[in-house]
């Protein structure tokens, strides 16, 4: 059980339109999203001395663990410096609404696998994503970039808890430039 907040993105190459839409935003990384006082990892140090990373899954002790990072984490504090920018990031899809038009909504997380293991990431990790109109070709798990405007905006789903929302996004393969 690890406690990191790293990216760990494996990034996929970016398409040619997209250097237009990207050059009026401001590209950031997922740490830029989270306050440089903030360390959910003071919460648990009992925890750690404890053994908690050897536990398995299972461990009533990993559930109380879980549910507890959950409460840290579904509050974490968000950053408001980019509170209306149009910013560029990349991340993971996490799908949350797609029909026979393609992806509606999504969750843009920074870990691959983000949100489908327990515990999703803190929720200022957590990007919610309603788009203007569906795009087709993107599915969970996908790498994109995202471009948008960057709200502080608190969103819950059955996936996790976003603390933040992008506005007027645009969706692309994600490619290493």
């Amino acid at each position: 059980m690890a406690l990191s907040l790293g990216t760990g993105l494996s990034l996929l190459p970016q398409l040619p339109a997209a250097a237009n839409s990207a050059a009026k935003a401001q590209t950031i990384i997922w740490d830029d999203l989270v306050p440089a006082n903030w360390d959910p990892s003071t919460e648990f140090l009992d925890l750690m001395e404890q053994g908690a990373e050897d536990w398995e899954d299972s461990d009533p002790r990993a559930t109380q663990l879980y549910e507890r990072m959950r409460k840290v984490w579904d509050s974490a504090p968000t950053v408001a410096t980019f509170s209306g920018k149009n910013i560029r990031l990349p991340g993971y899809v996490v799908a949350l609404e797609e029909g026979k038009q393609g992806l509606t909504e999504l969750l843009l997380v920074p870990n691959f696998g983000a949100c489908i293991h327990t515990p999703p990431p803190p929720a200022n990790q957590i990007i919610h994503i309603k788009l203007d109109k569906p795009v087709k070709g993107f599915v969970s798990l996908d790498a994109v970039w995202v471009t948008g405007e960057l709200v502080v905006n608190r969103t819950d789903s059955d996936m996790g808890v976003s603390g933040y929302s992008l506005k007027n996004a645009r969706l692309e393969t994600y490619k290493p430039e």
